[in-house]
């Protein structure tokens, strides 16, 4: 995935759509995501814009080796699971006919890397997305709107060579498509759909003669089938439907909200006398990330909750995130690509069960439906999460999206947290909550093996935190006390080098993966903030891990000390803006850096050879509100000693940060 790369025109048209989609109407006005009652006639004319998720299926045609792309909860395919944005406008007749025009792009999954290993292909095909722009022809009967539709195509394809080379080649389809769908009207504003789309692309011949392989012809055909969220503006984009409309009691039943964050980093070049495989180049670089995520949630019934948040990202950290163990962007996945790509990261069911007494108040936020519970309460979660959902939090320091960037900044570095490449893993989370105090513990799927995209329950992890709350001199604060362990097929680096040393011809990389078996890994955490006047506190955290085999998940780094502060900008009249300073120090175990040393590669990290110091890292930012809705931060992060080696660095990372949440 490392080596795919796009042209700049590319990915800003995909990106376009992307902003236009969410943050475009966001920019307009403030969204009342909070659900209404629904009226019995719906007037379907106006301006809309919304997103959708869904599966697909089809062909490429023979011989073309489509690429088995995720399907999660359902087979594994041409496209995989789908998501995407809308944007359109109807017209609703006297006679109940509607009129409408809508735009839709429509981006794929990740490979699905278990059922790519049973099938090697010299090369594979695959679709990146597609976009349609269509006719809507509908008839209103009361709050549905059944629908046909249909129009223009074009969808962007690649063919991959399985060479090692990593070389890719590109074509944009034109094409047509057609289908059929049904509209309900939730609210005044909100509406659902179900739709079904036949695409349709043209036949695109590939020239492969130059790796050797025989030519392809390309013509795809796809079934998508859609369910879809459409957010209702009226016949002007800056008056929400609802203003014109009578004004209904809300529902704390369900709660949508969404956020998008755009991250570009560069740094300049830098002392780089020698370069392993993992190495950040010495020449400048520039590159960038961008997210966007929805996050859905509904009651089921009394303390039961659901929520599902689907997540398209799209870019690169520097270097496909290689090179430093404390990795500057927390945007950043181990698994880049130039298109975006859906990953369902989290879906769970949330089961709360009250001890009365005291009570207090829910807000409507991200994964958070409003209301009131108990403070004195048990809380179970089953399904897909991230272990940072729930462990090691901190007020000042947990959200590369808000506040700071680097990895052993906001999470303990030395804390290996199961978690595929994108973050996230599979199991189940309790929670015994009281006033002052509260414990949690889970346990969850590993990798199948150290970066594996692979999650299985074959071994396991296990973590357990202590959360106590106090008040020093008036000023509220919390201290959590965790401990992990994770049972997971790991190499042990001392086994690695010795084995080597037996054997001088034999890269010790290939040493390790042929020692591969289940071993564990523990390690400890302490995690500190603390106000210490209004608008102004600071945090801390201490982490260390055995540092005998290797990482599973995480980043390189076996002990970990990080803080710093976080002050609001009341000070200055910018009550909403943050300035954030911390800093960071992380450290390898003797056999790790041994191993290092002797030309081994970590997940992140690998210079070919070592002279070891810790690294270092310093970070300040500025986040500067724009709107409600809209934050812009500036950051710099300096790193000494990247990767552990003073033989290479310091290096100065600047980033621009983009994000709005709705």
């Amino acid at each position: 995935m490392n080596g795919l790369r796009r042209s700049p025109k590319s990915a800003a048209t995909v990106l376009a759509v992307g902003v236009l989609a969410l943050s475009g109407p966001g920019l307009a006005v403030e969204l009342p995501f909070k659900a209404r009652a629904a009226r019995a006639v719906y007037d379907w004319t106006g301006f809309y814009v919304g997103g959708h998720w869904g599966y697909g299926g089809g062909s490429f045609g023979p011989g073309t080796n489509s690429l088995p792309l995720q399907g999660v909860f359902f087979p594994h395919g041409p496209t995989g699971l789908i998501s995407g944005y809308q944007v359109g406008y109807n017209r609703e007749f006297a006679n109940h006919m509607v009129l409408g025009l809508e735009a839709d792009a429509s981006f794929t999954s990740p490979a699905d890397q278990a059922a790519l290993a049973q099938a090697p292909a010299p090369f594979n095909a695959t679709l990146d997305y597609v976009g349609t722009l269509r006719g809507r022809v509908g008839y209103a009967y009361g709050r549905w709107m059944p629908f046909v539709t249909g129009g223009f195509a074009w969808g962007h394809t690649h063919v991959g060579i399985n060479d090692g080379s990593g070389a890719i080649i590109g074509r944009y389809q034109p094409g047509w498509t057609a289908g059929v769908g049904l509209e309900f009207a939730v609210s005044g504003n909100w509406t659902a759909k179900l739709e079904y789309d036949y695409v349709d692309l043209a036949r695109q011949a590939y020239d492969l003669s130059g790796f050797g392989l025989p030519g392809v012809n390309l013509d795809p055909r796809i079934h998508l089938a859609k369910v879809g969220l459409n957010y209702q503006f009226g016949d002007t984009l800056w008056k929400p439907a609802a203003e014109a409309k009578t004004a209904h009691p809300e529902s704390n039943d369900w709660t949508i909200h969404a956020q998008t964050t755009f991250l570009p980093q560069a740094y300049p070049a830098f002392r780089s006398p020698y370069a392993g495989t993992n190495s950040l180049p010495g020449g400048a670089q520039l590159q960038q990330t961008w997210t966007t995520t929805a996050f859905l949630g509904v009651r089921l019934w009394d303390g039961g909750e659901f929520y599902f948040n689907p997540e398209l990202a799209q870019g690169f950290g520097l270097n496909g995130t290689l090179g430093i163990a404390g990795f500057p962007n927390g945007e950043a996945q181990k698994a880049g690509a130039a298109f975006p790509k859906i990953r369902p990261q989290r879906y769970y069911l949330k089961q709360t069960w009250g001890l009365g007494g005291e009570q207090e108040e829910v807000t409507d936020g991200p994964n958070q439906l409003p209301g009131k519970r108990d403070i004195d309460r048990v809380t179970l979660v089953v399904g897909r999460f991230a272990i940072g959902d729930f462990f090691d939090n901190n007020a000042y320091a947990h959200d590369p999206r808000a506040d700071f960037m680097n990895w052993s900044i906001w999470e303990s570095g030395a804390y290996d947290f199961p978690a595929d490449l994108p973050g996230y893993t599979r199991g189940a989370m309790v929670e015994l909550n009281r006033k002052d105090w509260a414990v949690r513990a889970a346990f969850v799927e590993v990798p199948s093996q150290p970066n594996s995209d692979i999650l299985t329950f074959k071994t396991g992890g296990a973590v357990i935190e202590f959360e106590e709350r106090h008040t020093i001199f008036d000023q509220p604060g919390k201290l959590r006390l965790g401990a992990f362990v994770n049972q997971g097929v790991m190499g042990n680096y001392r086994q690695a080098i010795a084995l080597a040393a037996l054997e001088p011809t034999r890269d010790i990389n290939d040493v390790m993966a042929s020692i591969r078996h289940v071993n564990p890994k523990y390690g400890v955490y302490a995690n500190l903030e603390q106000q210490v006047a209004q608008d102004i506190g600071v945090f801390a955290r201490a982490s260390w891990n055995d540092g005998q085999n290797e990482i599973l998940s995480f980043t390189d780094i076996d002990r970990s000390l990080a803080g710093g502060v976080s002050i609001k900008g009341s000070y200055w009249g910018r009550p909403n803006d943050t300035v954030g300073i911390g800093g960071a120090v992380n450290g390898l175990s003797t056999a790790h850096r041994d191993y290092l040393a002797a030309g081994g590669n970590g997940l992140l990290i690998g210079d070919g050879q070592l002279n070891y110091r810790s690294e270092q890292i310093l970070e300040a930012f500025y986040a500067y509100q724009v709107t409600k809705n809209v934050i812009v931060t500036a950051d710099y992060q300096f790193i000494a000693n990247p990767a552990y080696n003073a033989d290479r660095g310091p290096v100065s990372i600047f980033a621009c940060r983009l994000h709005g949440e709705f």
